[in-house]
């Protein structure tokens, strides 16, 4: 999947995601926006939302992301899209405390911390998240129980 992924913003927050997801997949099939061949559209729904595409090509890939611009146009409007790379991130839900950890099952995820450890310190530092959304395990695979909130 790498680099044949864009992330595409500027997508209208008031249509349901499948809606969404069809229009973008009709728009990015089209040779004259770039497109080609579709392997998967994930519309992530929210005030802001934004999709993941994936095409089966990395050319096609990079044909898109040179494209000048991509407008949506439906129900009488206009939506500028905003079309960039795709570099997987991880989200809290993605990321385990230590490779060590068994995979989360679908939908259970844990956070990753050895990174948000600073020397000489007794707790996490954790940029841009919002801790009151973290939960904090016990149990046979956590080394240290201790962080526990």
């Amino acid at each position: 999947m790498a680099g044949r992924t864009v992330r595409v913003r500027g997508l209208p927050a008031d249509l349901p995601p499948d809606r969404v997801a069809d229009k973008l997949t009709i728009h990015f099939l089209r040779s004259r926006n770039g497109g080609g061949e579709i392997a998967d559209v994930q519309v992530l729904p929210g005030p802001r939302p934004c999709a993941l595409i994936t095409f089966e090509a990395l050319e096609v890939a990079r044909r898109v992301l040179k494209a000048e611009s991509h407008v949506l146009a439906f129900g009488g409007k206009r939506y500028p899209l905003e079309v960039t790379a795709y570099t997987e991130e991880l989200s809290p839900d993605q990321v385990t405390r230590s490779s060590r950890s068994p995979p989360a099952p679908p939908g259970q995820g844990a956070l990753t911390l050895p990174s948000a450890w600073v020397r000489g310190s007794s707790t996490p530092v954790l940029p841009h998240m919002h801790t009151r959304n973290l939960c904090f395990s016990f149990g046979a695979n956590n080394r240290d129980s201790r962080w526990a909130a």
